[in-house]
């Protein structure tokens, strides 16, 4: 075996979780990196930093960029606080709806969002007794003082979001299977619903894969609206909470694939 084969052996034992969260140290020390010069840094082929580009830049983590990456660039969003303050009455009632499906000693999982914070103070106000795994910091505060069994994931902390994100998270949610999830989203449209938080996307996917029962949570204002990433299709909910029925080619795809739509009164 050639000396450089030997090298991507040894190196091959470095799990990808670390060598993609060797990835986003470095693009945290500099704007952009070089796929050539991480690949002689980290022992490993071209190819294998292009694949980790790749899934990192799928969950919205990096952008792409030729013959490197970069930290990714995003247009202005509102942070939570100021998502939190519109259009309350809609998101208060789709928060009660998502938790009085939740059943006493089911585990779940909710991820960040103003709507699912809402669920979260309605799953309090009921004091289900359940377990529930989180990467919002609010959720996790709100259901922390009464029936619920909390369960809050370690990772990078977005301050606007209140979250934690990145791969330590989604290493933590793959863990755990459970009865429900509950996820929220930038937007929503006949391919599915979709992000634009860096490293939301991730979260939200691996949640809806350990999940028996995914329920997302939407209200009308998201319709049509789409984010950087996608988040999975359709026919991966089992059910759609929102506060308005979706109509035109939103409404005819949720029917092919089969979603509950449950409109709030």
């Amino acid at each position: 075996m050639s000396k450089a084969k030997t090298k991507e052996k040894h190196a091959g034992r470095l799990k990808k979780s670390e060598r993609r969260r060797q990835i986003l140290l470095e693009l945290k020390l500099r704007p952009h990196v070089r796929i050539s010069e991480l690949s002689r840094r980290l022992n490993v082929s071209t190819e294998t930093v292009r694949r980790d580009f790749d899934t990192l830049a799928a969950d919205g983590l990096i952008s792409r960029a030729y013959g490197g990456a970069s930290a990714p660039t995003q247009g202005y969003y509102p942070s939570l606080d100021e998502r939190s303050n519109a259009r309350i009455d809609q998101r208060e009632r789709i928060g009660r709806r998502a938790a009085e499906l939740v059943r006493d000693g089911e585990t779940v999982m909710i991820d960040s969002g103003s709507t699912t914070v809402q669920m979260a103070r309605a799953l309090a106000y009921l004091d289900t007794p359940c377990t529930v795994i989180t990467n919002s910091i609010p959720v996790a505060m709100t259901l922390g003082h009464g029936a619920s069994q909390v369960l809050l994931c370690p990772g990078e902390y977005l301050a606007a979001e209140s979250a934690v994100v990145g791969t330590e998270t989604l290493e933590y949610l793959a863990r755990f299977n459970v009865d429900r999830c509950f996820i929220g989203s930038y937007g929503l449209s006949a391919e599915g619903p979709s992000e634009s938080v860096r490293g939301f996307a991730a979260v939200k996917r691996v949640m809806l894969q350990r999940a028996d029962n995914c329920h997302l949570l939407v209200d009308a204002e998201k319709f049509g609206r789409k984010g950087l990433a996608i988040v999975g299709g359709l026919e991966e909910f089992t059910s759609v909470i929102a506060d308005e029925q979706p109509k035109g080619d939103l409404l005819s795809a949720l029917h092919t694939a089969k979603a509950e739509i449950t409109v709030t009164n």
